[in-house]
């Protein structure tokens, strides 16, 4: 399963929408992605990826499109 394939997965698994939501997916714009939400999809995604995300990074994790930028610094191409 490529990266990309792996990034959606956590995101489809943590909340109930649609594939094609992804790309314009914000923080806080569904219910379910609230502060509990969004800890459940960090430990998703350092799972998945077999990485620790840092404080800083688990802030700024905002968006579908920022969460991409932010993997890049662990050496996660998306």
């Amino acid at each position: 399963m490529s990266n990309l394939e792996n990034y959606k997965k956590a995101f489809l698994s943590s909340f109930p929408i649609k594939e094609e939501q992804l790309e314009k997916l914000e923080y806080n714009q569904i219910d379910e992605w609230d502060s509990i939400g969004h800890m459940g999809l960090m430990s998703e995604l350092e799972e998945k990826f077999k990485i620790t995300l840092s404080t800083d990074d688990i802030v700024d994790f905002s968006s579908f499109q920022k969460g991409k930028k932010i993997l890049k610094k662990y050496k996660i191409n998306i």
